[in-house]
């Protein structure tokens, strides 16, 4: 599949060659795959939030197919069940939500309707992670090394084979599993500390006689200082996981690499999770009004809303997961993530893994 030339970002051929010294297999295969006529006049470049979207669209157009077997196989599943909450246990969410209640009203918080909607949000996605965790550990997860491997695909100029994928996987899969289970920990502790943090301060309110309103006041200020955390959080985990699909580390390691390599594109990162976001919550409120809850007519229209519905989200995860690729190339090429000699090119382990396996 080729790959149009325009304004496209590149790699700089002789960035790439500048300190023989430091040279790697992953490096001179780089060179192999960006192997243009024009090449010395092309170049990655740090990208803003719209020109990884324009980027992303151009990806998508290039390997179309490829990316609509991806939704269709391995993301809609996931949309369809995370979407219906068809795993979800109610009963266990409202236990949860009314002792969520009575934690919040020991710290001081008044009981209004947000607090009450807030609690029973967060019991409902709680128990949903841990009922659908099966499915992020397999279908999600081979999605996202999927969507990474058809981006590389498309700047090596290379045709996506399902072939190579799977014997590609088949090899990394433990190191990507592992980098998903420690964000998962990442993610567990930043809302573990959150709601230590936020509890204390409420309980300290408490104590020093101020009124509910200040308490609620003193919780939003929180929640607002922890949304910017937590979707650094987010973002440093969805990075990791696509540095342990082209790059062989995992783990600690991954996240480590990948807190440095967008340091200095924190901005652009937290606007492609915001956009992303404020997509997925959407949909999943126009499902939640026009599907779950019969709020207008005979309930007819469910038939075709529900599948339209689960087909938009799951192209608008599609469109989050290619973004998150984009932006690792982009931080990648622009001088913020060193080489090493253990770096490997995806596309080069997929070929010594078909090769072994007797794939032609």
């Amino acid at each position: 599949m080729e790959v149009s030339s325009g304004a496209s970002p590149r790699m700089n051929m002789h960035q790439l060659q500048k300190d023989g010294s430091e040279e790697t297999h992953f490096q001179d295969f780089e060179l192999e795959s960006f192997d243009y006529n024009d090449s010395h006049n092309l170049q990655f470049y740090s990208m803003s939030a719209v020109e990884i979207l324009r980027e992303t669209a151009r990806i998508l157009r290039c390997n179309l197919w490829s990316f609509i077997t991806i939704a269709a196989v391995l993301i809609c599943p996931v949309s369809a069940i995370l979407l219906s909450n068809v795993l979800v246990d109610q009963s266990i969410v409202k236990r949860l939500s009314t002792r969520l209640l009575l934690v919040a009203k020991s710290s001081g918080l008044p009981l209004r309707p947000l607090i009450r909607q807030l609690c029973h949000r967060f019991a409902e996605m709680a128990v949903s992670s841990a009922t659908c965790f099966p499915l992020f550990i397999t279908l999600s997860l081979l999605s996202r090394a999927a969507v990474v491997y058809s981006v590389d695909c498309t700047y090596s100029r290379k045709d996506v084979d399902g072939s190579k994928f799977l014997a590609m996987a088949s090899k990394i899969w433990r190191r990507i599993v592992s980098t998903y289970l420690w964000s998962c920990m990442v993610i567990v502790g930043c809302l573990t500390l959150f709601f230590v943090l936020l509890i204390t301060v409420c309980s300290t309110f408490l104590v020093l006689g101020f009124r509910p309103e200040l308490n609620l006041y003193a919780t939003m200020i929180v929640g607002i200082a922890f949304s910017v955390i937590f979707a650094n959080a987010i973002i440093v985990c969805n990075i990791a996981v696509v540095i342990s699909v082209l790059v062989d580390v995992s783990g600690p390691q991954a996240l480590l690499r990948s807190s440095v390599l967008i340091r200095r594109q924190t901005q652009v990162g937290l606007l492609i999770f915001l956009g992303s976001t404020i997509g997925m919550t959407f949909i999943e409120g126009l499902f939640e009004h026009r599907v779950k809850t019969l709020s207008y007519g005979d309930g007819s229209s469910r038939i075709w809303e529900g599948p339209l519905l689960v087909i938009m989200y799951s192209f608008v995860v599609l469109i989050d997961l290619m973004m998150s690729a984009v932006f690792y190339y982009s931080c990648r090429s622009h001088g913020m993530e060193p080489s090493h000699g253990e770096c490997l090119s995806i596309l080069e382990t997929a070929t010594v893994s078909a090769e072994s396996a007797g794939i032609p």
